[in-house]
Formats: structure tokens, sequence, C-alpha cells
């Protein structure tokens, strides 16, 4: 019994001989005579539309992206991690910004502005109208007046009078001056048992300065500055302020808002030229440690002749700890960028290497690399277009945490003294001052600063790593046919 396919088929076949044979007999009488184009038309081809039932229209990177995006906490620390790389670069050309290494000093007194507590304003004090301070009788060039309300200056052991006492303040007469002196354990002055019975004679066994009022209005002794125009001149050597007048630690509106290190370099701009010295060499070092490790590690995973000779030089060289090569590179060469870059390079590409040629031995063998390589194809092809997309998650990982790892590095080799020199700022150089002043509660913020940004980073690459991973992963992609 034949089918009811096979019927069809050979019914059609008949038919299709029959009218054969009738327009063959038709034109050896003469008939019609034979067009072989009209016996055999050829089927259009359509490239596109060949393409398009043949394939899907999935996208392998396309996919990844959108897969990626839909981590809200990577995409946003991607976002904080590119700007505070382009941050780094045009810190330097913002206005109001002091050079990383400038040492700033009081143009009053010429002084270093040594550790100054982080600010985001030069403002000491604000005075209101109708203030008298003593002011420099010569503005500076830009139209500020050095002023303060010291009286006067009594030497340690001077004698005086105190003529009201105060528990914060006394007030006192000194060679025919009116004025108002510091009461407290600094200044320890010696007063009788009932020191509200006034006047009597006191002194102070150190320095201490004698203010126009209840106030002080200096900088550890330094004078203010304040704007010319908010003052009004005296012949005597004073001013009198004419409106609300801001006192300011500097002639100057820009502030450091970092504050200053212990010898008067602002703190903010070395924290983001530090923090541009680290990216670079970390950036640098993942793209050794790409080039390097994954060439070597395919070769090593899927040359088998090679195999030998790499693991042989792997476990010569992964048997000498990183640390002791990184310290004696950085020993023997002049420290400095050059030389830090060179020593992270010497080893940073092992464990890619080795982590990619476990994963090439894995799937060198299966049946499309076998497919490939009886049809005669290529093992440069191979590899690009059989292994390395296989890897691309993992790799993208591993490179996004070298980066940090790099950074650590830095900060390590910098902590033991053979690091970056301190004229160039990184974040290493930063956090290896920082912490020699950890237990100063005033000025423990030239480590917290630094270790923050460097936090940052550090967490920001992890989580971005581990979401693009996860995002290049095809098990999490939506297949659309």
């Amino acid at each position: 019994m034949l089918s009811i396919k096979e019927n069809k088929s050979k019914k059609l076949e008949a038919a299709l001989e029959a009218q054969l044979t009738k327009e063959l007999d038709a034109a050896r009488t003469g008939e019609q005579e034979i067009n072989e184009d009209e016996l055999f038309v050829l089927a259009q081809y359509d490239e596109a539309a060949g393409e398009k039932t043949g394939y899907s229209n999935y996208s392998y990177w396309r996919s990844t992206v959108k897969v990626f995006f839909k981590n809200k906490v990577a995409v946003f620390l991607l976002f904080v991690l590119a700007g505070l790389l382009l941050f780094t670069f045009i810190q330097p050309y913002l206005p109001g910004q002091y050079p990383a290494n400038q040492i700033n000093n009081n143009p009053q007194t010429g002084k270093q502005l040594s550790n100054l507590s982080p600010s985001l304003t030069t403002v000491l004090v604000t005075v209101p109208e109708g203030t008298t301070l003593s002011a420099a009788p010569v503005k500076d060039s830009e139209g500020w007046y050095a002023v303060h309300n010291v009286l006067d200056t009594l030497q340690a052991r001077t004698k005086f009078t105190v003529i009201e006492y105060g528990e914060a303040w006394c007030k006192v007469e000194y060679k025919g001056k009116t004025g108002y002196v510091k009461n407290n354990f600094q200044t320890k002055l010696k007063l009788p048992d009932d020191p509200t019975a006034t006047p009597y004679e006191s002194r102070s066994n150190f320095k201490l300065e004698m203010y126009m009022e209840p106030q002080d209005y200096t900088n550890n002794g330094t004078a203010l500055y304040v704007e010319e125009q908010l003052l009004t001149p005296a012949q005597d050597g004073t001013a009198v302020t004419n409106a609300e007048a801001e006192l300011r630690v500097l002639p100057s509106e820009h502030a450091f808002w970092f504050g200053t290190n212990n010898i008067g370099q602002d703190l903010w701009a070395r924290v983001w030229s530090g923090t541009r010295t680290s990216l670079i060499i970390g950036f640098i070092v993942a793209l050794v440690e790409a080039v390097i490790g994954i060439t070597v590690g395919v070769l090593w995973g899927y040359v088998r002749s090679l195999d030998r000779i790499l693991t042989e030089i792997y476990n010569v060289v992964d048997n000498i700890p990183q640390t002791i090569i990184l310290i004696l590179i950085s020993y023997i060469l002049r420290p400095g960028f050059g030389t830090l870059v060179f020593a992270m390079s010497l080893t940073c590409w092992l464990g890619m290497a080795r982590f990619i040629r476990n994963q090439i031995v894995i799937i060198r063998d299966r049946d499309y690399n076998l497919a490939s390589r009886c049809l005669g194809t290529g093992t440069a092809r191979i590899i690009m277009k059989n292994l390395l997309p296989y890897l691309v998650s993992v790799i993208m990982l591993r490179l996004a945490l070298s980066i940090p790892s790099a950074i650590g590095n830095e900060v390590f080799i910098t902590y033991i003294g053979l690091g970056l020199p301190v004229d160039m700022p990184s974040l290493g150089n930063l956090i290896n001052e920082g912490r020699k002043l950890v237990t100063s509660e005033t000025l423990r913020y030239q480590l917290i600063f630094p270790a923050i940004v460097l936090s940052v980073v550090t967490i920001s690459f992890y989580i971005i790593g581990n979401a693009f991973a996860d995002a290049a992963d095809p098990k999490n992609h939506m297949y659309k046919s």
C-alpha cells in the first residue's frame, strides 16, 4: 500500500511526463518549437531573506549590554567610576585649584599653611558692622587687608592689672592700654584666692595676646583677611568695618576642601592627582595582563606541543612569591612610575594565563572544534571564533579585578618605602603618609579622604566586573527569533 504522499508524487510525475511528451511530439511535427526558458524557470534568490530565515536576530553583545543595564547598582557605580576618572583629568583645569605639589604659604608671615582642617570656605569668623580692627597700612595687589584685633603682646611673666575678672576673659590694663586676655589652662594666669576682688596685679607664665575685645580675630595668632570695600581705614593704623565683614584665613575665596598636609600642600588636589596616577597604573597593568595572559593561556591550552614547556615556565615563576619579585625589582631599579609598572607586569599575567589554559583544555576537543579541524580550519581562526568568545565573561571579570589589585600592590610597595617618589602623588603615597597620623584626631582626615577614594574604586570595579561577567554569560540572555 502506497501512502497518500507517495500517490500524489507519482501522479505529479506522470502529469509532468505527459505534458513533456506532448510538447516533444508537437515539436517533431513542426507545430511548436521547444522553449527551454518556459520549461525551466530559475527560482529568485533574496540574500537578505535567506539570512533572515537561516538565523535569528539575536546579537550576543547587544544582549550582553541589555542584561548588564538591568543591574541598577552596577550601572550606577559604572557612571560613578567614569565620572571619577574624568574628574581626575579635568580637576587641575578648574578655577580656584591649587597645584598638587605647591607648598602654600601665608602671604603675610611666609609660614607654611600646615595641617589646616578641611573646610568648604576660607571664612573663619564674621564680624558685625562697626567692629574696630588693626589693619596693615598697605593692602595687597588684589585688594585684601590683613587685619586682627590684637592690642598688644605680653611676654611671659609680664605684670599687668586685672580690672574685671571673667571665667573666659579677663579685662586688663597694661601701660595705659585697656584690653582683654584669655583666661584658660594654657595662659595659666596668676590669680589671688578671690579673683573677683578686682583690681589686682597678675601675670602669665607664657606669652599672651591682649585683645581689643573679648574675641580672638586671628588664625593661631596670624592676621586674617578682609576685602578692601568692607573697611574704612583710620589714621592710627586701625580700621572700622562699614558692613558685616567675613574675616578669612587667606586673601582668597578658594578653600582647602580636604585640608592641607604637614608642609601646606592642598590635599584635595593631591587626592585627585594620586587617583589619576593609581588608575593609570592599574589600567596599564591590566592591559599587559590581558595581552600576555590571554595569548599565553590560549597557546598553552590549545597547542599541545607547548603545554610541557609553558607548564615548566609557569611552575618556576609561580613558585617565587609575587611580593618578593615586586620588592626586589623596586629595590634594584630606581623607584618610579616605570619601575612600578614593570615590576607588576612581570608576574601579573600568570593567573590569567593559567585560568585561560584550564578553560581551553576543557573545550578544545568538543565536537565543533573537532569538526573545524577536520574541515581544515586554521588554528588562529579556531582560537578567535571558537574558543575566545566562550571565555569573554570570565576574562572581563578577571580584568575588572586586576585594576584594583594593581592599585593595591602600588599601595603596598609605597607603604614599605619602595614606591613612587613623594613628588608624584598616588593613593599609595597619600595612604602611607596618612597612616602615620591616624592616632591624631585632628589630622586623621589625611588618611580618611584617600582611603575613601580607594574603597570606592575597588568596590566599584568588583561589582561592575561581576555584573558584566554575569551579563556576558549566554545563559542569562533572552533569545528572540
